[in-house]
């Protein structure tokens, strides 16, 4: 599935050829040409992944990536750090202040594809179109169809997201402001009450197969996906 990627590169040939490559894949791009500036975009809209160029004028790459894992609300983000340094001890030190992979210039645009690929396939999965499956419950993200013990599911766009999210973090509780971001976005507005409307329609369309007990309420918390009894 398509994600949204900040690409920070001061060089605006780089940056052109790396938005040109991952618009060809599908992702949405978003652009900066500092940190400066990547900083402000950060703040109106969270990117799914951000490609950081090590050399920035004003603060450097390292710098930023600091700041974005020290701020709660960037902990998350993948980064992948992009440098014409090739010392040992500069790579420790990008993965140091928290960069998910580090890619020395000059990359094959193929690469760089299969890198992204690879950091949202363990970072953020839900972005991924790999098949998920749970005791018989099947979600494919590619035909946008889920299927239960062999039987195809109606269901909505926001309740598909929804389940999507759950069976790739699995086991984990979530509060509904976390599925709200996680789910409808960053920045978007709505009532938390309004995870609860989507979850018990969720719960109807997973009843008839028996699946509806994988999503379970965890009181004063939030919500829970797991094969395992609550």
């Amino acid at each position: 599935m398509a994600a949204t990627i900040l690409v920070v590169e001061d060089d605006p040939s780089i940056r052109e050829l790396l938005v040109i490559n991952l618009e060809s894949s599908g992702h949405r791009v978003i652009e900066a040409g500092s940190a400066e500036e990547a900083e402000q975009l950060v703040t109106t809209s969270l990117p799914d992944l951000i490609l950081l160029d090590w050399m920035l004028p004003g603060r450097s790459g390292p710098q930023f990536a600091a700041r974005l894992r020290e701020a709660e609300r960037t902990a998350e983000v993948p980064i992948i750090m992009l440098t014409a340094r090739t010392d040992e001890h500069d790579r420790v030190t990008g993965l140091e202040v928290g960069a998910d992979d580090y890619m020395v210039k000059p990359f094959s645009p193929r690469e760089l594809i299969a890198r992204i690929k690879a950091v949202l396939r363990r970072r953020k999965p839900q972005l991924t179109e790999d098949k998920v499956s749970v005791n018989g419950l099947v979600l494919d993200p590619v035909t946008h169809r889920v299927t239960a013990k062999d039987e195809s599911l109606i269901i909505g766009p926001t309740e598909f997201r929804l389940l999507h999210f759950f069976m790739t973090h699995p086991e984990r509780v979530h509060s509904r402001s976390q599925l709200l971001d996680k789910v409808w976005g960053d920045h978007v507005f709505v009532e938390e009450r309004t995870v609860d409307v989507h979850i018990r329609r969720l719960r109807s369309v997973l009843e008839a197969s028996g699946h509806d007990t994988l999503i379970q309420t965890v009181r004063g918390s939030g919500y829970r996906f797991s094969a395992n009894p609550g």
